[in-house]
């Protein structure tokens, strides 16, 4: 595990910067975080999953995050916070914050004359950045970037290695992007004509609010003719496919492996599980939920949890199953048929 570079902060340092309760001894130094299994008295740990609640007693952490109602419960010293994976979540800042900007352009790396770079930057090895892109303040570009004609990347915003940040892309303010991300490519526009397929232009980019995070892999394509909008506040996990014009709205996250069809609309707040996949032109309000391999083909105007798919069984219950599934329109007329009889 990678260590603090913080340290010691004491239990009550810490039950300041979270605004927590001690429940014990606030004297206690910590260094690191780990999990309740695996911590040693010089680390904090945390519960939020009840299935792990067996390991309060046998836990050597030197302090445990937990909500009140269960301090009773803790045998070592504890700080009580009302959300304990936020609560880990700022620990974890804390005790390993960001590396500081180390200053300065790569020897390798290629920067065009009528860009616009800010001195207070990182540039990596081997990056190319073309003609009219402006690298505010604070910017950190790694390794084989490529920043392509007219993009604009916003104050503090992280950028790994072997990013693709295709023309006229803009980025906002502290966004973090992983590794292998592509911006901007062009979306799948293609037209029939007589049988054979053309291309249709991709003329729109790609708009990036402040306070993403982009992860590894994943890919988000440029407009058809509008932009394709990640608004503010938006996080995004690896290997997700983001279609030409769609819009995602403040504050919602998206978990690995999503395939968001083109000209899709998604509200605020929303959170989408592993392997959802969403049809193009739909829209779906703020505030929506959709359960991991959901299938959505039509727009969700109201707010709340959604599923679909169905859980895995054994495969000979699953061939019987889809065998009666095959018959269930023959059984629908069946039964219309009776309930008319029985009417009649």
């Amino acid at each position: 595990m990678t260590k603090s570079k913080l340290v010691p902060f004491t239990l009550a340092q810490i039950a300041k910067l979270i605004d927590g309760t001690i429940h014990g001894d606030g004297t206690h130094n910590i260094t690191n975080i780990a999990t309740l299994i695996n911590a040693s008295n010089s680390d904090i740990s945390f519960l939020v999953n009840s299935k792990y609640t067996k390991f309060l007693s046998i836990t050597k952490a030197g302090g445990v995050l937990i909500v009140p109602e269960m301090a009773s419960q803790v045998l070592t010293n504890a700080i009580l916070v009302k959300n304990p994976y936020v609560a880990y979540a700022k620990v974890a800042g804390f005790l390993y914050p960001k590396d500081d900007l180390n200053i300065g352009i790569h020897k390798s790396a290629w920067l065009s004359p009528n860009s616009i770079c800010h001195d207070n930057i990182s540039i990596g090895a081997n990056v190319f950045i073309e003609d009219e892109v402006e690298i505010e303040e604070g910017v950190n570009i790694g390794h084989g970037c490529v920043i392509q004609h007219g993009s604009k990347i916003g104050y503090g915003t992280q950028l790994a290695a072997n990013i693709t940040i295709c023309k006229y892309v803009s980025i906002g303010k502290n966004v973090i992007i992983h590794p292998g991300v592509v911006i901007g490519a062009d979306g799948f526009g293609i037209a029939d004509d007589n049988g054979q397929w053309i291309k249709v232009p991709q003329l729109g980019g790609v708009k990036i609010g402040d306070n993403v995070e982009i992860g590894a892999n994943t890919t988000i394509d440029r407009g058809a003719l509008d932009d394709t909008v990640i608004s503010n506040g938006v996080k995004l996990d690896n290997q997700i496919q983001v279609g030409h014009n769609v819009i995602i709205g403040e504050h919602t996250a998206i978990a690995g492996c999503v395939g968001i069809a083109g000209s899709t609309h998604i509200g605020k707040h929303c959170i989408i599980g592993g392997g959802v996949g969403i049809g193009g032109h739909v829209t779906i309000t703020d505030d929506v939920r959709l359960t991991g391999m959901t299938m959505v083909t039509k727009s969700i105007t109201k707010a709340g949890s959604y599923s679909s798919g169905a859980p895995a069984e054994f495969t000979r219950e699953w061939h019987k199953n889809i065998a009666r599934y095959r018959k269930m329109g023959t059984m629908d007329k069946r039964l219309r048929r009776l309930e008319t009889i029985r009417e009649g």
